[in-house]
């Protein structure tokens, strides 16, 4: 199938607008703790690596602060923005003339400063001397530099480094969370390269269950989907390495990793978990569908999907600013645990369940995350902000109150995960819990997951994922039905 879509034009006003933002942002950080407002913000761009000892160059990709701010694609650049005047300062590598044989055009610093609409542009070797330059405050220049920790890989952002450095007065600890929680709300112009993204990868997402067949193996349907968003989308990397799940591979959550890397066959009877997201211009898209690969749903299929659907719409149907993520976080596994209980999987009392921490026997993972320029964006632990201890909840990767602006995953899951439910069913506080007799046809089952990316408005939200979710749209689209449905071909 072609495609009804066409990749944007990049607004690189979007960077300009992310720059006055956090010029704006740390400024009034300076003033309410009555530092004067000058020095520089300085990021050092990412650098191109070689595969090992290697001459290979892997495909470069942005650092994401960097991205944020800038937009520049090439690697080995810095840039700077001055606090006391608001121009921004790009510096590019000086390329050695060997470069125009073997890769191209060795473009001009004008290039550079019209392509990414920065005030100025200087060579690297230049950055000491421009700053002092460009300094109109007395004593040693201040750096305000980017280290701080992100929550979700438990890693330090890199700070910049150049020669000369001495010549300067440092600071590690003011820019991270500021420019942080810039990148949390997200502008207009971001969240159009955030719905492209989703809307290329909707489309493939059903282009690849239009063609999923029994006896396929599960990189074909990843090879589809990169086909898809690569060709129509011109998205050229991923947000992340594509899960291609199918029958018991389903309960390996982060399934697709070079040990487990989507080459299953597709059995008649197997439930697929697709766990695939397009990159546009940095910016993200983390969708997950959830259907049976013969395009019939079974009515243990059924039951299981249905489950984590409700408990999906009715996490959206609750969502608005104001609402606590922790809340979201329980809602969905109540309600996953009250359908559980219709479907005679569970017994009991669901309160019982949810003091007792069962939720997490079946959706170990947290309820969603931010989603921007990094598929786990950062920003989900402010200062002081703790982390849960209970199962599941400690999986959360923000428990902040939504705020209208932000873009956040909603992928609530059921998994028959043998390393969580065995122990579970032989624990004393929990074995009651299970019907063994209904569990039992669940063995091998895998998982259903559902996710959507949700961008919080002033009174609600709005899904920006396009894909069939209700069982009967996924068998009507899996038989050939045009998506979205004609509802007049449905009565």
């Amino acid at each position: 199938m072609a495609s009804s879509l066409t990749p944007p034009a990049i607004p690189f006003e979007l960077h300009i607008g992310n720059r006055d933002k956090l010029l704006k942002s740390i400024r009034q950080d300076l003033s309410d703790s009555s530092r004067p407002l000058h020095g520089f913000i300085l990021l050092q761009g990412g650098v191109e690596k070689n595969r090992y000892c290697t001459d290979h160059a892997e495909l470069f990709r942005q650092e994401s602060y960097f991205a944020y701010l800038f937009g520049v694609r090439e690697p080995e650049f810095y840039g700077a923005i001055d606090i006391a005047t608001g121009n921004s300062i790009l510096f590019a590598p000086r390329l050695p003339v060997d470069y125009a044989v073997w890769l191209g055009e060795i473009k001009s610093l004008s290039y550079f400063k019209e392509r990414y609409m920065v005030s100025m542009v200087y060579y690297t070797d230049e950055i000491g001397q421009v700053l002092c330059d460009q300094y109109g405050g007395s004593g040693k220049p201040l750096l305000f530099l980017l280290h701080g920790l992100n929550t979700d890989s438990d890693n330090f952002s890199k700070p910049a480094e150049f020669q000369s450095m001495e010549n300067f007065e440092t600071d590690l600890t003011t820019l991270h969370p500021v420019l942080t929680e810039c990148r949390v709300i997200k502008s207009d112009l971001e969240l159009a390269l955030i719905q492209f993204a989703n809307d290329i990868s909707s489309e493939a997402h059903i282009e690849v269950m239009r063609k999923t067949r029994v006896k396929m193996k599960e990189y074909q349907l990843e090879s589809m989907f990169l086909h898809h968003t690569y060709m129509y989308g011109g998205c050229r990397h991923c947000s992340y390495t594509c899960i291609c799940a199918t029958g018991g591979s389903g309960a390996v959550l982060h399934y697709g990793h070079a040990a487990a890397p989507n080459d299953r066959i597709l059995e008649d009877g197997d439930m697929a978990l697709l766990d695939m997201g397009a990159e546009y211009h940095f910016y993200g898209s983390d969708i997950t569908c959830s259907f049976p690969v013969n395009g019939k749903f079974t009515s243990d299929q059924a039951l299981i999907y249905n489950a984590v659907l409700e408990s999906h719409n009715v996490v959206i149907s609750s969502m608005k600013p104001g609402v606590s993520w922790i809340d979201m976080h329980k809602l969905a596994e109540k309600t996953i645990l009250e359908s559980l209980k219709k479907g005679c999987i569970l017994v009991g009392d669901v309160d019982d369940m949810m003091t007792k921490r069962l939720g997490a026997v079946f959706m170990p993972h947290g309820l969603g995350h931010f989603l921007g320029l990094d598929t786990h964006d950062p920003g989900g632990y402010l200062k002081g902000l703790e982390r849960p201890k209970e199962p599941g909840l400690r999986s959360l990767r923000t428990v902040r109150e939504l705020k209208e602006g932000m873009v956040i995953t909603v992928e609530p899951g059921c998994y028959f995960i043998d390393a969580v439910l065995v122990p579970a069913m032989e624990n004393s506080n929990t074995s009651m819990f299970f019907n063994r007799e209904t569990i039992g046809r669940f063995k091998g089952f895998g998982g259903v997951r559902i996710e959507s990316d949700l961008h919080v408005t002033a009174n609600g939200c709005k899904n920006m994922s396009k894909c069939p979710r209700e069982t009967w749209e996924i068998e009507a689209v899996m038989a050939g039905a045009p998506w979205p449905l004609d509802k007049k071909d449905l009565s």
